[in-house]
């Protein structure tokens, strides 16, 4: 079980990585001849890093849990 916590730790960390990316892409507005017109739009993911936040304390709780000195 500790090994499935530890795990869990690390999946909500990739998480609040992943929802820190930003990346751009162009896209054309007008073609005029050989003249054209182009924006970046920026794309984030969808999701939260409450969420990244509460699966590691999630996979904390059950690392806590199943942790046994001897």
């Amino acid at each position: 079980m500790r090994k499935i916590g530890i795990f869990i730790v690390l999946v909500g960390l990739g998480l609040i990585v992943y929802s820190t990316i930003i990346f751009f892409t162009r896209e054309k507005v007008v073609t005029l001849g050989k003249v054209e017109i182009t924006r970046e739009k920026v794309h984030r993911p969808e999701i939260s890093p409450l969420v990244g936040i509460c699966i590691m304390g999630i996979g904390g709780v059950v690392f806590w849990q199943t942790y046994n000195p001897q």
